[in-house]
């Protein structure tokens, strides 16, 4: 057998930490397995091991001592192989693309901290399903190589196994997809898999990789796997098989240089109910992710303006939690319920420390702005019990922007106000509007809309007896019956069935936006899914859909508008409130559902007036098209659904239109043809894979839930939509802190940071690992290139950079401002480029 189609035998052993059982469990099972791995290496010197995830490692430094110090001699004799850099073996759909970058982050770091190697290969064998930004993010973390199992090639046909992976900026991957399983569980066909493996690697010219050890449990390589793998290496037909790794298969290949494809896709799909089973984690972690976020960039300015310390160990724990909750079999909802006991009481912590941090920095950084009043001498509550307002002074409240542009958005305060003021003095127009509580008379609140400059603040004055003549809008906005309605916009629901029955967008001709009733929510049958959905590609069964609608007017303007629609299927209840600013072309809806279905899926639907549609959905830090086939795919943030307007034949901008639907706690959509539908719940069993299904099951996603979505009509492009912005806004509302008067050295209103081009984000903003600088982490949004102007006023700090298509690019600003700004990698260990950043002003 040539060399260069010898077959490498890895020994490695896939570990679930939650499945059907709790991570209790798990964190047992790692420890085992990971003794009986040192026990083979100890027994055969020609042995090799092969395992990843920090977040084992992690769990046996600081339980395991004595056997984390072996590991460590092993991983340095190249004999323990780590891989797959990440924390976990994540869902490889669900998490944000920051969230990936966290992996690496601190998977790597924790590697390199503790065997002073890092992973070379990315390994995610079980994960359902990988998304097409995914060779970015490698190579971002430290990885020039992948392998992965699903989809398989029952699943997904690819030209050959092995191949050059590529994603929209360019990035490129050396991946390998496994022939089949990560493992093996029992010693009888190890024999025929090697074998088969080994004619693979003979047809196609080149060596292939064969993965051996008991897995999902834990348990690795076993004595007779190894025993086995030995005597076939005796054999003179079996010559070329070899104890292996990833590591030194890619390095091989790499040297070798094979003529192998390129492929620029998604690796899709495997398990298509996984991205929306149970709503409860899917919903905590699209929104401890960016709460997380907002954290890490108030506690940034705190600390760059009031010295407030940065709380990094508090922090980098919630991340832990919240990367841990990841892993494929959480994420992806197929776990037992007792384990979605322990995965709330994660996200649970990460939400606390990041909310104590958010908190924390706006309180020091609201304390030290300049609130105080002519004539006020001490401070006093003689005027009201909740305000600190003296004679008809105002209070002041600071409302806070976590964002990287300017925003403008309802404000909501928990009090009724007689006028509101900006920091300027203007007098803004309110509304009086229903509040969460009922406090005997006291049951309002006050809605406002203002300004708030990118990463910054403005202080509002509220005043509970004054009022003032604030210029009022001329686009007013009202409900009344069946209709809302305001000079961009015509909302007419069914009063029967609560659906949407026309949507006309005034600034576009009076273009339908809607091509038949829209939002009608679809009930479908899943009785033939497991909890993965394995083996379908769509859910389109249709049993029944909400209907006997009720109705009720909420709110008339003139800021908000909105109307309340309750409908029925069965026992369960759907309620949707839903509104219309007076300037905006938007319409944002309410959500809440009480779901007492079983074996049933809910979806939304809204048939798009639309020919010759495109269907992009948001992916971990990019986009992706996808054929408008009724297949239920994943998405994040947003999906849009554009074509031509009906009856045109040019292809000037002009015909163009769509629709945007952001939402944030759902992750499953279908698209067919013109129509979008979202996911908006499933109730299949627990852990249930085709298993017997007796009177004891237990199924998912029974009683409340809420959540809210947004659609945006829009003319021209996805990309002329604003979709990505308002899914940020969405996500990421404005802040308050009520303070009183006092001196300070901070201004009323204030701007954090600039960046000139729109389609140009900044997630992340936080301190450098190392401590010697910061870290302002950007993408380009819109597949657009950009030269752009990035400045952050507390560094005192500007430059010039150029963005490629979907390029995420990490900045690192050092404390010294002498010292010039490089880009590095997610791991901030490393310069990409090894040069300066030019232009910097």
């Amino acid at each position: 057998m040539a060399v260069e189609t010898k077959l490498h035998l890895i020994g490695n052993a896939h570990l679930d930490p939650v499945w059907l059982w709790r991570w209790q469990e798990g964190y047992a099972e790692i420890k085992a397995t990971f003794r009986s791995a040192l026990d083979r290496l100890n027994e055969y010197p020609d042995f090799v091991f092969t395992c990843a995830c920090a977040a084992y490692y992690k769990w046996v430094e600081e339980n395991a001592p004595e056997m984390f110090a072996e590991i460590k001699q092993r991983v340095a004799e190249g004999r323990w192989v780590i891989t797959g850099g990440w924390w976990i073996q994540p869902d490889c759909n669900l998490p944000s693309g920051e969230s990936f970058a966290r992996h690496s982050l601190y998977g790597q770091r924790y590697f390199m901290n503790k065997f002073e190697v890092m992973a070379r290969v990315g390994y995610n064998v079980d994960s359902f399903g990988h998304h097409g930004m995914m060779p970015q993010l490698l190579k971002q973390s430290g990885m020039d190589y992948y392998v992965f199992m699903r989809p398989g090639a029952h699943e997904k046909t690819l030209p050959h196994d092995l191949f050059w992976w590529e994603s929209e900026d360019g990035s490129r991957v050396m991946t390998f997809r496994l022939a089949d399983s990560y493992g093996n569980w029992a010693s009888n066909g190890m024999e025929d898999k090697i074998m088969s493996h080994r004619a693979m690697a003979v047809t196609s010219g080149h060596a292939f990789m064969s993965f051996y050890g008991v897995g999902n449990h834990g348990g690795g390589p076993t004595i007779q796997n190894i025993k086995l793998i030995r005597e076939l290496g005796q054999r003179p037909d079996m010559d070329g098989i070899q104890f292996s790794s990833p590591n030194q298969y890619f390095s091989e290949m790499r040297k070798m240089a094979p003529d192998i494809p390129v492929i620029k896709d998604e690796m899709q799909m495997h398990a298509v109910g996984c991205y929306s089973t149970h709503s409860e984690s899917k919903a905590a972690n699209r929104r401890v992710e960016h709460q997380m976020l907002t954290a890490e960039k108030w506690s940034s300015l705190a600390n760059l303006m009031r010295s407030l310390p940065y709380p990094m160990e508090a922090l980098n724990r919630a991340w832990e939690n919240v990367m841990f909750n990841h892993f494929h079999d959480i994420m992806g909802g197929c776990s037992i319920k007792e384990a979605f006991d322990d995965v709330r009481d994660f996200y649970g912590e990460g939400f606390s420390i990041g909310a104590k941090a958010i908190n924390a920095a706006l309180q020091k950084i609201s304390w030290s702005i300049h609130t105080m009043k002519p004539g006020v001498t001490s401070l006093s509550k003689e005027k009201d019990w909740q305000l600190w307002e003296q004679d008809d002074l105002g209070s002041p409240l600071v409302v806070f922007n976590p964002l990287s542009w300017e925003v403008e958005a309802p404000i909501g305060i928990n009090k009724k106000l007689a006028g509101v003021t900006d920091a300027a003095g203007r007098p803004l127009p309110i509304q009086t509007i229903r509040a969460s509580r009922t406090n005997t008379s006291d049951k309002w609140d006050t809605l406002v809309k203002g300004r708030i400059p990118a990463f910054g603040y403005q202080v509002f004055w509220v005043y509970r007896d004054k009022t003032f003549d604030a210029e009022q809008s001329t686009a007013a906005v009202r409900a009344e019956g069946c209709l809302l309605e305001n000079s961009k916009l015509c909302v007419e629901l069914d009063p029967a069935t609560g659906y949407i029955r026309r949507m006309i967008d005034k600034l576009n001709g009076g273009h339908h936006v809607l091509l038949g009733d829209g939002a009608v929510p679809i009930v479908i049958d899943e009785n033939h899914s497991d909890t993965w959905g394995h083996g379908l590609t769509q859910y389109r069964d249709e049993l029944g859909r909400f209907g006997n609608a009720e109705m009720k007017v909420l709110e008339t303007g003139p800021l908000r508008a909105t109307i309340r629609v309750t409908s029925y299927y069965g026992t369960s209840v759907l309620r949707q409130d839903i509104s219309l600013l007076n300037d905006s072309s938007d319409v944002h809806v309410k959500v809440r559902l009480d779901w007492r279905e079983q074996h049933k899926m809910l979806k939304l639907a809204f048939p798009v007036n639309v020919e010759q549609s495109l269907a992009v959905f948001e992916i971990p830090y990019g986009f992706i098209e996808r054929p408008a086939n009724g297949n239920e795919v994943p998405g994040q943030m947003w999906v849009n659904l554009s074509g031509s307007k009906p009856g045109t034949t040019d292809s000037m901008t002009s015909s163009t239109f769509g629709l945007s639907l952001i939402n944030d706690a759902k992750y499953g959509y279908d698209v067919l043809d013109n129509e979008l539908r979202m996911t908006m719940v499933r109730s299949p069993i627990y852990a249930d894979h085709f298993g017997e299904r007796d009177e004891q099951v237990e199924f998912m996603d029974q009683g409340v839930q809420e959540f809210v979505y947004l659609l945006s009509p829009h003319i021209g492009s996805w990309q002329n939509s604003g979709v990505v912005r308002k899914a940020y806004e969405l996500h990421n509302p404005l802040q308050q802190v009520w303070e009183t008067y006092h001196e300070g050295d901070l201004p009323q209103i204030s701007e954090g940071i600039v960046i000139s081009s729109d389609n140009v984000i900044a997630v992340a903003f936080k301190p450098a690992e190392d401590g010697n600088g910061w870290i302002l982490r950007c993408h380009e949004s819109y597949g657009r290139e950009a030269k752009t102007e990035i400045s952050i006023a507390a560094l005192k700090r500007s430059w010039q950079s150029t963005f490629g298509k979907c390029e995420i690019k990490t900045f690192f600003i050092p404390s010294i401002p002498q010292n010039p700004i490089m880009e590095v990698d997610f791991l901030e260990m490393q310069s990409i480029d090894e040069r300066e950043l030019p232009n910097e002003d």
